[in-house]
């Protein structure tokens, strides 16, 4: 039984930390025999969300493709920074316009049932466990099932040129975090 996960970042700065730290939860998921699809939300252009917008232009047709990818898979793996101790705008923006009616379909759709590996990082010796409660907050809201958080503080002081996690005990928690994943939603398949 094949298990599908989304990943993707709440930034899209070419250095992010996050997006880097994400690739080890990726790769922890697919170690435990997970297909997961790693989205890039530049890849992904939407104007903040603005109701009389979405009336005259309807949904962007980028959202119906991240909203796709979101529908096809079983979980979602987020990397979440964090900006003034809550999400980023670029995160919640991206919930906002998933979170909408498309052609008759519920916005609840993309979320409902999902399982969700929530991680963050940042330099700051907090590593975003600030902002992660809201980020699953809100997701919890829409649906999902988000598993226990896992956040990596000083991550600069720990990623390598690759960008690999250089201290293993954080190494560890955030493979963890998407073997965790892909379990979970294995058993909740079975």
């Amino acid at each position: 039984m094949a298990v599908k996960i989304l990943a993707f970042a709440g930034s899209v700065r070419r250095e992010s930390l996050n997006r880097k730290v994400l690739n080890t939860a990726v790769a922890g998921a697919r170690d435990a025999g997970a297909e997961v699809a790693i989205a890039d939300l530049r890849d992904f252009p939407m104007p903040i969300y603005d109701a009389d917008w979405h009336t005259e232009n309807g949904v962007p047709d980028t959202m119906r493709g991240l909203r796709a990818l979101m529908m096809a898979a079983d979980g979602l793996l987020i990397a979440s920074p964090e900006y003034n101790t809550s999400i980023t705008p670029l995160l919640k923006n991206t919930i906002d316009w998933l979170s909408q009616d498309v052609d008759g379909e519920s916005g609840y759709a993309p979320f409902t049932r999902k399982v969700c590996g929530l991680l963050g990082a940042s330099n700051g010796a907090f590593g975003t466990i600030r902002a992660l409660p809201h980020v699953s907050y809100i997701l919890s809201n829409l649906g999902v099932f988000v598993l226990p958080v896992v956040a990596v503080p000083k991550a600069g002081a720990m990623l390598a040129p690759d960008g690999s996690i250089t201290d293993e005990r954080a190494r560890k928690m955030v493979h963890g975090l998407g073997v965790g994943l892909a379990e979970t939603i294995l058993k909740l398949k079975a």
